[in-house]
């Protein structure tokens, strides 16, 4: 699939190439605070149907576009959807999250497992992402993305999300080489599976930590960061005669964004209690940087809304390099006009630091 791109400032941004002005995406932006979501989702008649219907998906998706002038869409999905096509039998309860009908309670059920096909038993998701390439008519970029291999053994093991880790932490202490088994085929699922959504039409990939950030430095660099630096070796990195540019977001990992920003990606990540300029200043010209407005910030007044964003944006600095979004995901209370003040700011604001003569590059 071939279209031309009327907006490639995230990609650019990305790749840390000049742009006019700071590209703006917020992770979750699809979602329940949005009304539009929520028909949908009751149209739906469940999470799981919903991500599951292509069409479905694809309004979903296109949504928060609809309302705000973001430069990027994101599949709309959830990355959980590898474990259930390895056979793990995913369902969500209301308040009470995902949950495994088989989780991973012995050797066995680790040695058992296979790298699902996806345009098998991941179809619905690879179908998703051509309609949404083709209904998006090259406005903005679409983001493909999937859970890290250790985010997605945490729920297979536990059997949901927990509070604790015990029996994911107990495996990795007890039975480490029985854990690494269990990453290094969850890493060739992960790895087949952004690739089928490249192929389909994703132009950048992003791989999300969530529980990067509970393990200790030696554990964090053995255990996820080098499953995800296999995973990013092994995509494919150009289509459509572009680059495909590869974001890691490991939430808490602001102690390891030296060893993040060698992994290969393009991109790292940072959550809201990582100052922004230290982070740039840590990782130098080696990659962009995405982040990394506080979630919470959105639930106050806008003039305090245009503050925060005003000095995220000044932390980051001049010159290019930076994708703003939020420190992790827009919460479901939030009020959409506040979004709306969000992305107006950083379009707003943004543009000296990127003026050709202007502050020049801050590093």
């Amino acid at each position: 699939m071939t279209t031309s791109l009327h907006n490639d400032r995230l990609l650019r941004a990305l790749l840390r190439q000049p742009v006019d002005r700071t590209p703006i995406w917020l992770m979750r932006q699809a979602g329940r605070y949005l009304p539009e979501y929520r028909a949908t989702r009751a149209r739906a008649g469940s999470f799981l149907t919903l991500c599951q219907t292509p069409e479905l998906a694809c309004e979903v998706t296109l949504q928060p576009l609809e309302r705000f002038p973001l430069d990027a869409a994101i599949l709309f999905s959830d990355i959980l959807t590898v474990p259930d096509a390895m056979g793990l039998g995913l369902s969500f309860s209301e308040g009470e999250g995902p949950r495994f009908a088989r989780p991973l309670r012995a050797a066995a059920d680790i040695v058992r497992l296979s790298v699902p096909d996806p345009e098998i038993e991941l179809r619905y998701v690879i179908d998703a992402v051509r309609l949404i390439r083709r209904e998006l008519a090259g406005r903005v970029p679409l983001i493909g993305f999937a859970g890290s291999p250790w985010t997605l053994a945490t729920y297979m093991v536990e059997g949901g999300s927990s509070k604790d880790y015990t029996r994911i932490k107990g495996l990795l202490y007890d039975q480490p080489e029985l854990l690494h088994r269990l990453l290094e085929v969850t890493a060739r699922a992960v790895t087949t599976y952004l690739n089928a959504q490249i192929a389909a039409g994703a132009q950048a990939a992003m791989i999300f930590d969530t529980w990067g950030g509970i393990l200790a430095p030696r554990a964090y660099r053995e255990f996820s960061l080098a499953y995800m630096s296999r995973i990013v070796a092994g995509l494919t990195r150009e289509a459509e005669k572009r680059p495909v540019p590869v974001i890691l977001f490991t939430k808490g990992g602001g102690a390891w964004l030296e060893d993040i920003a060698a992994s290969g990606c393009d991109a790292v990540g940072v959550d809201w209690t990582v100052d922004l300029g230290d982070a740039r200043r840590r990782v130098g010209a080696r990659v962009a940087l995405q982040g990394n407005l506080d979630p919470a910030t959105l639930y106050a007044a806008p003039e305090r809304i245009r503050q925060q964003t005003a000095q995220v944006l000044a932390d980051y600095g001049a010159g290019p390099g930076h994708v703003f979004n939020l420190g992790h995901g827009i919460q479901p209370g939030i009020d959409p006009e506040h979004v709306r003040v969000l992305v107006e700011a950083v379009r707003q604001l943004s543009i000296p630091y990127h003026a050709p003569t202007g502050m020049g590059d801050t590093r």
